[in-house]
């Protein structure tokens, strides 16, 4: 009598890690459609994005009668807001689908760089992962008529990056949720001053606007909020594989909803960069 409601957790666990994914592959879509038209500039969209997630998460908080942490991780805010300048000058060039896979490969590099550096021992199946995924990546931004925009591509490689550091450094938060709100709010008042900075470039409507918003609020703050309370069901390992669907559900709604065809060397790109490191987590999990 009790077996239906078994799967009640894990059917609770699938719809929130599906919704996570959808958010986080929503940011590229809602930066790439923003600065497409152009209706903002991009570091106006990043601090707009930074400003409404970090209000988000204070709400979030508030509700949950949560308190931020006690502990200043100015580190952590440098590399989010990194990560979000970067990443939104680097859409001025970028597609959706193109930009999601170099982000996404360069967060997942780093992470195993470091884990090389700290002495982890990759097995040689691991290690051919980890090439194949490389020479991937190296191959998409290489020189070619279909070739990504050289600029665009290194910028959102260093983004990529800034997202492996920040990562890597949320490992020791006790509580996760009110670390990313404290990091959030923190790195609102860098990316305010870089739109100083950038001021005689800055423009932004109401379309503009109301993406950054979203961006922030909804697919970054919510987003997050939903990606944690999957976590738990998940485990680490399946946690970091089902980010593997991240690029090609940016891919796909840049082909749906922005009319962005992705090109034979994306799709190669892809599964040399995605199925690589599926070989890496998979002989992880199995080590």
């Amino acid at each position: 009598m009790n077996a239906p409601t078994d799967h009640v957790p894990a059917l609770r666990v699938l719809l929130l890690t599906a919704l996570a994914m959808l958010a986080f592959a929503a940011n590229s879509l809602l930066c790439r459609l923003a600065l497409a038209q152009p209706s903002i500039d991009p570091a106006s969209f990043g601090s707009i994005r930074l400003a409404s997630g970090a209000a988000t998460l204070a709400l979030v908080l508030y509700l949950k009668s949560a308190s931020a942490p006690r502990y200043s991780d100015w580190f952590a805010a440098a590399m989010l807001f990194a990560y979000v300048a970067f990443f939104s000058f680097a859409y001025l060039e970028l597609t959706a689908g193109t930009g999601a896979l170099i982000l996404f490969g360069a967060v997942q590099l780093t992470m195993f760089a470091a884990g090389l550096s700290a002495g982890e021992r990759f097995p040689a199946p691991a290690m051919g992962g980890l090439a194949l995924a490389a020479g991937g990546l190296i191959y998409l931004v290489s020189p070619g008529l279909s070739a990504p925009p050289l600029f665009g591509a290194l910028l959102m490689a260093a983004a990529g990056v800034a997202w492996g550091f920040y990562s890597l450094r949320g490992r020791r938060a006790s509580d996760p949720l009110a670390a990313t709100a404290g990091n959030f709010l923190r790195a609102t008042p860098m990316a305010l001053a870089l739109s100083l900075l950038y001021g005689s470039h800055a423009h932004l409507d109401a379309m503009g606007t109301a993406l950054a918003i979203a961006s922030g609020a909804i697919t970054s703050g919510l987003g997050y909020v939903i990606w944690y309370a999957a976590l738990p069901g998940l485990g680490s390992m399946r946690a970091a594989t089902v980010q593997l669907s991240v690029p090609p559900i940016a891919a796909f709604g840049g082909t749906l909803l922005l009319g962005e065809a992705p090109s034979l060397r994306l799709i190669l790109c892809s599964l040399a960069i995605l199925g690589g490191i599926a070989i890496v987590l998979a002989t992880r999990a199995r080590k």
